[in-house]
């Protein structure tokens, strides 16, 4: 049965390790971040990734991302260069994700089937405690249906989800979250980074940024 937490009344920490170990035994939650809520899964879990693409009604080609806790984390997942490296440094925690060649041996939950593994780490007090707390990839695509507009609220994500929500296990609640754009994406894999997506961190602030290192 689905448990709802106000992160008001318990704090950021007790939820923290409430979250962390529904996603420790394979659950699914609810849960804020800097952008949107998200729904989160252990990354690397088949079954737990699958839950997520069920509630979504996602496509199963479309890749889901990760979030984690900084930077030295992610180098145990993926391949960073130097411009990867330097955007990182620039941007973490924030609204960018990376998208960056996987390492070998990273084949399951959302690194299977492809060579890819996008990753952020939020600047959200609570989206990183559990990253701290959790210590692994969990995923971090948005709280809503495929295709649908993301709902600010966990009143209108329960709404929209309708049935599906029968496979989330935990919602962290914070309340109403500010209209705010999705993370800009970044295409990292090569020496000349591609921008696949602008969102919170402009276009202009990405190249500035490369271009300090020239």
């Amino acid at each position: 049965m689905m448990e709802i937490v106000r992160l008001a009344d318990v704090g950021v920490e007790a939820a923290a390790l409430q979250a962390a170990a529904t996603l420790r035994s394979g659950g699914v939650i609810i849960y804020p971040t800097d952008t949107l809520y998200g729904l989160g899964a252990d990354a690397l879990s088949d079954s737990a990734v699958a839950k997520v693409k069920r509630i979504k009604g996602r496509d199963e080609r479309k890749p889901i991302h990760a979030i984690l806790a900084n930077i030295e984390t992610a180098k145990n997942y993926v391949v960073m260069n130097d411009k990867a490296s330097l955007l990182a440094r620039m941007f973490w925690p924030g609204s960018l994700t990376l998208i960056f060649k996987k390492k070998e041996g990273v084949d399951t939950g959302i690194g299977s089937a492809i060579d890819t593994f996008g990753v952020r780490v939020s600047d959200n007090s609570f989206a990183l405690e559990l990253a701290c707390t959790f210590g692994k990839p969990y995923t971090g695509t948005s709280a809503n249906r495929s295709g649908e507009k993301p709902e600010h609220s966990i009143k209108g994500i329960l709404a929209q989800l309708g049935e599906a929500v029968s496979d989330i296990d935990l919602v962290i609640d914070a309340g109403e979250l500010p209209e705010s754009p999705p993370s800009t994406v970044v295409d990292v894999r090569s020496a000349d980074p591609v921008i696949l997506r602008e969102g919170a961190v402009s276009i202009a602030e990405v190249w500035n940024a490369l271009r300090t290192e020239r």
